[in-house]
């Protein structure tokens, strides 16, 4: 992938340091690899990002940037990832989350109504807890994995191009040293 392309949207890595949140991991985050823009540690954020996301977890940027820290995974690509879940997208995405984990269990939805309160969901969390915590880790696992895959298969693409446009010049170069 472009460095220069992926670099833009990141944040600094200075200020990322002098996080309030961050400042728990102490000396860790002086890991270089931590913020190296390399094919496995982007994949790999990458990957923890987005199954994170289908996780019905709050502090979920907290739990991606400890993770990452553990893991040796590019931390800002990793805390971006969880993004995919945001204040527009988390219901659509645990709804989602909970259908899947109802169809694994082999139960029906019911007609359940629903109301965005907290007594709603304390009242009905012993009914909603297995299939949605089965969906979004499902859901998440194969999501993670295939954002795992699609970084490799762009950035190995990516290489490809870039070694073809290296060839091309090269043969260019001769041409016009031998004419």
């Amino acid at each position: 992938m472009p460095k220069h392309l992926i670099r833009r949207y990141l944040p600094n890595t200075r200020k990322l340091r002098e996080h309030r949140h961050l400042r728990l991991f102490g000396d860790r985050l002086q890991d270089s690899r931590l913020w190296h823009l390399n094919r496995h540690p982007v994949a790999g954020g990458f990957g923890i990002g987005v199954f994170l996301a289908f996780q019905p977890l709050p502090f979920q940027m907290v739990v991606a940037a400890f993770l990452a820290v553990l893991l040796r995974l590019n931390l800002p690509v990793a805390v971006l990832a969880v993004w995919i879940s945001n204040p527009l997208t988390m219901a659509p995405l645990l709804f989602f989350n909970y259908r899947i984990g109802n169809w694994m269990l082999g139960r029906e939805l019911g007609n359940r109504s629903f109301e965005p309160t907290l007594q709603w969901f304390w009242t009905e969390f012993h009914a909603i807890w297995q299939p949605l915590l089965l969906g979004s880790t499902l859901c998440g696992a194969l999501a993670g994995m295939a954002a795992y895959g699609f970084v490799h298969l762009v950035w190995r693409l990516h290489l490809r191009q870039r070694l073809k446009l290296r060839r091309l010049r090269q043969k260019r170069r001769a041409a016009r040293d031998q004419g």
